[in-house]
C-alpha cells in the first residue's frame, strides 16, 4: 500500500524481546498490506547456516541483519511503507539514525510495546524451547529484567505506546491510519476481535 505523499516512511514496531512485536507486526501487515522486515527473519537463516552460534555471533548477525534492513528500504520506491519489527534499542540510537538516513527515510512512525519486567521474563522463559539455537537462553533472563526496567522508544517521530499485555490492535491501526493520512477508502476493515 502507498500513500499520496512523497515522504519515505517506515513504521517501527519496537519493544524488548518477548514484548509481542511479531504478533502486532503480523496484524498491521494484514490490515494495511504493508511489506514486513524483521530482524529475526533476516538473521535466523544465517544462524542455521553457521551453527552453532554463540551470543557474540548472534549479536554480529543481528548487526548485519540490521544493516540489511536499511539496504532493502533504500532500494524500495519512495512511497513503499515497510513495517519493521526489531528491538531497536540493542544498538545506540545513532546507528538507527544513520540507517534511516542511508535508506532515505524522511518520516518515522513508532509503535512501542511497553512491558513489565515480570511479564517480559515470564514470556521469554515460556518460549525458550521454541527459539532457534543461538538465541540467548535462560541466562539472559536477569539481563532482560533489567532491560525491561529502563527500555524506551526511539522517539524519532510520533510514537504510540501500547500495553504489551493486551495491545489494542484496533487502536494501533486507527493511529496509523491518521498518521499516514490514508484516504477513508483505504482504511482497513477492523475485525470485531480487534
Amino acid at each position: 500500500m502507498t500513500t499520496d505523499t512523497e515522504e519515505k516512511m517506515v513504521v517501527l514496531v519496537n519493544g524488548i524481546p518477548a514484548s509481542g512485536k511479531s504478533t502486532l507486526t503480523r496484524a498491521l501487515a494484514e490490515q494495511f498490506g504493508f511489506p514486513v522486515l524483521t530482524l529475526d527473519s533476516l538473521k535466523e537463516p544465517f544462524m542455521a547456516s553457521f551453527a552453532p552460534v554463540d551470543r557474540l555471533r548472534n549479536r554480529q548477525l543481528g548487526c548485519a541483519a540490521y544493516q540489511a534492513i536499511w539496504q532493502v528500504v533504500a532500494q524500495a520506491p519512495t512511497r513503499c511503507i515497510y513495517v519493521i519489527d526489531a528491538w531497536f534499542g540493542f544498538q545506540p540510537k545513532e546507528v538507527l539514525q544513520q540507517g534511516l538516513q542511508q535508506a532515505g527515510v524522511t518520516r518515522v512512525l513508532e509503535l512501542w510495546l511497553a512491558i513489565t519486567p515480570d511479564e517480559a521474563v515470564a514470556r521469554y522463559q515460556a518460549r525458550l524451547t521454541d527459539r532457534m539455537p543461538g538465541h540467548p537462553g535462560a541466562e539472559y533472563l536477569p539481563e532482560l529484567r533489567k532491560l525491561a526496567e529502563t527500555a524506551k522508544p526511539m522517539a524519532l517521530g510520533p510514537v504510540l505506546q501500547l500495553n504489551a499485555r493486551n495491545p489494542d490492535q484496533a487502536a494501533a491501526c486507527a493511529w496509523l491510519q491518521r498518521q499516514l493520512r490514508l484516504p477513508i477508502s483505504a482504511q482497513p476493515a477492523l475485525s470485531a476481535s480487534g
